[in-house]
């Protein structure tokens, strides 16, 4: 075969530095919109992306040569840079250092994007640990409970 054909799907979570509320209403929509254009940059397409104060949520199509700890790397450094750019009084702005990310089926890819776009709902109802922890277990995820949460 002359060149690698894949189907790489990634839904990756990741939340702001101790959870603090700082993706406000009025950053949200340019901040997704900015990790959107990154991305774009990385060869990659954003299928979905939302999340409520404290963290985020993104479904990504991704390029064979691409591993997922630079894709994250990736959007976690430079939107954090953009903020601190444009946004001069959220110099505290920062991403936690760990993130979750898992592989998707072609098939569920559907299902993900319906689960991110109703994230707001979802979390009148549950919060952000309790989500995370759901879904290191459901994804079978091998993880130290008392690390997560902190």
């Amino acid at each position: 075969m002359p060149r690698a054909l894949t189907q790489n799907y990634y839904h990756v979570v990741f939340s702001t530095k101790h959870r603090l509320p700082l993706i406000t209403p009025e950053l949200e929509p340019r901040l997704h919109a900015y990790i959107g254009g990154i991305l774009r940059d990385l060869s990659c397409s954003l299928l979905a992306i939302n999340g409520i104060a404290d963290h985020v949520h993104i479904l990504v199509r991704y390029p064979t040569d691409l591993c997922h700890a630079d894709l994250v790397r990736h959007v976690k450094s430079r939107s954090c840079k953009w903020v601190h750019q444009t946004f001069p009084e959220k110099r505290d702005f920062a991403w936690q250092e760990g993130y979750a990310g898992f592989t998707v089926s072609t098939s569920v890819v559907p299902a993900i994007v319906e689960y991110i776009a109703g994230q707001k709902e979802h979390h009148a109802r549950r919060n952000f640990q309790e989500e995370f922890v759901t879904l290191l277990r459901i994804n079978g995820v091998a993880f130290n409970e008392a690390e997560v949460l902190e």
